[in-house]
Parts: structure tokens; C-alpha cells; sequence
């Protein structure tokens, strides 16, 4: 019964949340649609903690991404001992970059006032959460290695089952509490986004990967001395 409530009910549940409550979201208030960036209030933390979340978080996305969808491709991929190594490596790095990003994110909420003064509960509630999303990933990583290829076994087949309507938890329930609480708590983030700043993930501006060059060149007049 457990099992058909975190591996069925939930993911289906948050689905229909994240999805249905960011297409309401966008519909009733277009203008809503952002990341409500407080880079004028601090800079400086805010550049080094968004820099090192979005390089390190990108790629993982894109990775789960690839294993979702070309899973005999990223099997072949890992089919040798220095791909997988390779692989294993890069996901640690890429993890820790993004650890350290959201942990200067909190800090930098925690530590700065005027921060603080415009974060909401929302924007609380996503940053525990992805604080925790990635700690546990680092966590699956470092603990129950060669996730490169146990996942493509196990998660991919479970979440095609979800796709399919033909939901199957057995691919997942028997696994350890870490990756169960790594799954559950990505659903938990899907089901938060309508809520939360993290809509901004469907405005991303993806022409800007085919447009022209564009040269920006910032002049500053040199204030004249009497």
C-alpha cells in the first residue's frame, strides 16, 4: 500500500500539479512568469551561488534527461570501465558544484537582510527542498556507486511505466531509502513549481542558443577632475 502511494499516487499527483497549475499560473498572470531576481539588493554572493547552481545543476538535469529517454544510448556509453568511471567522476563534481551553490543561496538569504525582507515562504520551501534534492543525489553518488548504470535498470523503467500509464513500482521499491527520498523529493519540487519562482524554468529563453552574436560594450566616462 506504501509503495502504491510514493511510487504511484504522488508522482501522478505532482504531475498533474506542477503541470496544471503552471499552465492556470500562465494564463491568469503571464507577468508572474519569473525568477524575481534580487541581483540589485546583492551581487555579489547572488553571482557566485547562481554561476556554480545552474553549471552544476544543468548537466545533471540533462544527463537524467538522456537516461530517461536514449537509455540504450547511455548504456553503451557506460559499457566500459573508463566511460563509467568518467561518468561516476563527473556526476560527483557536477553535484558538489551544485550543493555549493544552493548552500550560498540559503546563506545568502539567511545572512543578508534586505534578502531576506523579500523572500517569501515559497522561496524557503524550494530551497530546503533543492538543498535536499541535490544532498541527496551526493549522497546516492557517493554511496551506492555505479548509479550510472543501476539507474538505467531501475528508475528509467519505473518512470516509463509512469509515462505509459501502466505504473510499475516494483522497479523501485525495493531500493534503499536514500534514492527513494532522491525520487520522492524531485516529485515534492515538480508539485512546488506553479507555486514558486521555479517557473521561470518554462520561460527559458531558448533562441538565444541560435541567435546571431550579439557585441555589448560598456563604456564609463571618466568623471573629469577640477
Amino acid at each position: 500500500m506504501l509503495d502504491i502511494l510514493l511510487f504511484i499516487v504522488l508522482p501522478y499527483v505532482a504531475i498533474a500539479i506542477g503541470i496544471g497549475g503552471t499552465i492556470y499560473r500562465y494564463v491568469t498572470n503571464q507577468f508572474s512568469f519569473s525568477s524575481l531576481s534580487s541581483q540589485f539588493l546583492e551581487s555579489d554572493l547572488q553571482f557566485w551561488s547562481s554561476t556554480l547552481w545552474h553549471y552544476g545543476i544543468i548537466p545533471t538535469l540533462l544527463i537524467h534527461l538522456a537516461g530517461f529517454t536514449v537509455p540504450k544510448v547511455m548504456a553503451a556509453f557506460h559499457s566500459t570501465p573508463e566511460t563509467l568511471y568518467v561518468a561516476e567522476l563527473a556526476g560527483k563534481v557536477l553535484g558538489i558544484m551544485a550543493l555549493v551553490g544552493v548552500g550560498l543561496m540559503l546563506y545568502r538569504r539567511l545572512s543578508q537582510s534586505k534578502i531576506r525582507a523579500v523572500t517569501t515562504p515559497a522561496d524557503w520551501i524550494v530551497l530546503v527542498l533543492l538543498f535536499n534534492q541535490v544532498l541527496l543525489g551526493l549522497a546516492m553518488a557517493f554511496g551506492y556507486r555505479w548509479g550510472a548504470t543501476w539507474f538505467l535498470h531501475t528508475v528509467t523503467p519505473w518512470i516509463a511505466s509512469l509515462a505509459l500509464f501502466q505504473p510499475s513500482p516494483e522497479y523501485v521499491s525495493a531500493l534503499p531509502w536514500i534514492p527513494k527520498l532522491h525520487f520522492l523529493n524531485a516529485f515534492l519540487l515538480l508539485a512546488a513549481v506553479p507555486f514558486s519562482r521555479l517557473v521561470h524554468i518554462a520561460t527559458v529563453p531558448f533562441p538565444y542558443l541560435w541567435r546571431r552574436v550579439q557585441l555589448v560594450i560598456w563604456t564609463r566616462r571618466k568623471a573629469s577632475r577640477e
